[in-house]
């Protein structure tokens, strides 16, 4: 063997990681936005003396924080993806990023509960033409930074193609595409201002009901309701990181089209097959075929559907009648 032969079976697994996200310029923006908007409510409120805008600031800040880790977990992956201490290059930090996020909204949820039920049950008095001001300055702000960030299932994904020909058992699949996908950080710095202008929309209803028809109620009410759609937002992005950070298994019908594939030919059977995402609509696989005429792994690997952007495939092949 040539000094140089292994060179032939190694690549690079940063799997475009180390590309910049269309994601993390906008989150960005958004927070120079939002750090901006704090800072002239959180002054506005102690020169005026105004507590609703001392608050709705320092509610703002907590959401600035939210984005900072955004923000950071865009750069940490960006710049440590070609850490070869990273199995599978670094595309969950991306979704990392989204379950921080998501538990951080969750607990701005219970918060918002919380506030709103020791309002319901000692009612403060409210500055209504001065909180109404400050809901629609926020709802305004927040509507600009909702366009910034406004996501697609295909935001942030840059389309490359990287077509290598190896002759091994550890291989990156024939085609590699790293396609659209949900970008669960740029998703999670989303559902962070949206929770902010529906909070914001909430209060001008609910202000202007107590304003003008004397309904006192309906500012807390609105707090609740507002909770309640937060934390459902909360939990549908939890189940959706959390199942790529634990390696669930791609979809039923995922697995089961790699399997159709596979056995259409030479009467091979799938005896073990698992598919987990890797990153943002990055998989990798480990398959197990049995075979009466046993072909090399390229062989297999080559019936994979493009589509599904396996990056990552080991094949092992036994000959039918073998023992495992």
């Amino acid at each position: 063997m040539r000094k140089n032969e292994p060179a032939r079976w190694q690549h690079d697994h940063s799997f475009g990681q180390d590309q910049r996200r269309p994601g993390e310029r906008k989150t960005v923006v958004v927070i120079v936005i939002t750090a901006t908007m704090m800072f002239v409510e959180i002054a506005a409120g102690i020169v005026f003396g105004s507590m609703a805008l001392l608050a709705d600031g320092l509610h703002m800040a907590s959401h600035a924080v939210a984005l900072g880790i955004n923000a950071y977990a865009y750069v940490y992956a960006r710049r440590h993806a070609h850490d070869a201490s990273f199995s599978f290059g670094t595309g969950k930090v991306n979704t990392l990023g989204g379950f921080t996020g998501a538990v951080l909204l969750a607990g701005f949820a219970l918060l918002m509960a919380s506030e709103s039920i020791q309002r319901l049950v000692v009612p403060v008095a409210i500055a209504f033409d001065r909180a109404i001001l400050v809901a629609v300055v926020g709802l305004l702000v927040n509507g600009l930074s909702m366009l910034i960030l406004k996501h697609r299932h295909d935001d942030g994904s840059d389309h490359h193609h990287d077509d290598h020909d190896h002759d091994h058992d550890h291989d990156h699949g024939g085609s590699h595409e790293q396609g659209g996908g949900h970008d669960h950080n740029l998703v999670s710095a989303y559902l962070h201002v949206l929770a902010d202008a529906l909070t914001s929309v909430l209060a001008i209803v609910a202000l202007l009901a107590a304003k003008y028809f004397g309904l006192v109620f309906m500012d807390p009410l609105m707090g609740i309701v507002g909770a309640i759609l937060v934390a459902r937002w909360s939990l549908g992005l939890l189940r959706a990181t959390s199942a790529v950070l634990l390696d669930r298994s791609a979809s039923p019908e995922v697995c089961a089209e790699v399997r159709e594939r596979i056995e259409a030919v030479d009467g091979n059977r799938v005896v073990d097959l698992h598919i987990w995402c890797i990153g943002l609509n990055l998989y990798s696989m480990l398959l197990t075929v049995v075979a009466s005429e046993p072909r090399p792994p390229e062989h297999y690997k080559a019936l994979l559907p493009a589509d599904l952007n396996i990056v990552h495939a080991t094949v092992e092949v036994h000959r039918s009648g073998e023992s495992g």
